[in-house]
């Protein structure tokens, strides 16, 4: 039985990819801030220390999948914390217990807001690990008025880890394929406020055209999740599948990375 690490269990994609992995015969180990096996706060140093300190006992030092799937949309420095900073982490101080595994799988949630205008400054502040900078730097763009910079920018440079990271030793050397997922708009508590009324989802379906089946529902890419983190997931390495409805290919025409 394949052991996976999920975070951000409790609610939208992380508890809808909970679900199919259970109804194959997985374990879940969850972790959220509630109705997880492991509860923590992932914009916290002491909150990440904690899920690989929980997991490790949970696990007797096995899993078999890590899908980072936690995240933020509060238009706060908060964001950069758990969307970038948290997911990383994640990954990161999980990794060694899947060497224990013998078909390592890991995923991350990204999203297509990642192709959305982004502060570059804040961007290059995530990849450089410079928390502190980066939460100064997401801070600074609230005052400004610039916050909904914040959410997109966490997420491209999640994709940029993921691409930077997966080929090489750590990954791809150890034989774990790594990868991102980058949904479209998900009905999810997290997007409520954002689509509650017919005047607000018009706007947003203007904004971010999704022509193949508009917005869609947790289990989407929950699906996607499990198969990137399944056995039958041997070669895709490195990848951002953007699933999305066709908003990508609408923003972005025939541009590929």
């Amino acid at each position: 039985m394949r052991t996976t690490v999920v975070t951000g269990s409790a609610s939208g994609i992380g508890r809808a990819t909970r679900t199919v992995l259970e109804s194959r015969g997985e374990r879940v180990i969850g972790v959220d801030l509630h109705d997880a096996e492991v509860l923590a706060h992932l914009a916290t140093a002491a909150g990440r220390a904690l899920v690989v300190e929980r997991v490790a006992a949970l696990s007797a030092g096995r899993v078999d999948a890590v899908v980072a799937n936690a995240g933020s949309a509060g238009r706060t420095p908060s964001d950069v914390a758990v969307n970038y900073f948290g997911s990383v982490a994640t990954l990161e101080g999980l990794r060694p217990l899947l060497d224990a595994s013998t078909a390592p799988r890991a995923a991350a949630t990204a999203s297509v807001a990642a192709l959305m205008p982004c502060d570059a400054e804040l961007v290059d502040l995530c990849l450089a690990g410079d928390e502190a900078g980066a939460l100064g730097r997401a801070e600074k763009l609230v005052e400004a008025g610039d916050a909904d910079l914040i959410y997109a920018s966490s997420k491209a440079a999640l994709c940029r880890w993921v691409r930077r990271m997966a080929p090489w030793r750590h990954w791809a050397g150890h034989g774990i394929p790594l990868n991102a997922i980058a949904p479209g708009v998900v009905e999810t508590p997290m997007v409520a406020d954002l689509i509650g009324t017919d005047v607000q989802r018009a706007a947003v379906a203007a904004a971010l055209p999704m022509p193949l089946g508009g917005f869609m529902a947790p289990d989407v890419p929950a699906h996607l999740l499990a198969w990137l983190v399944s056995e039958a997931n041997t070669h895709l390495c490195g990848q951002v599948v953007f699933l999305d409805g066709g908003a990508d290919a609408v923003i972005r025409g025939d541009s590929t990375w």
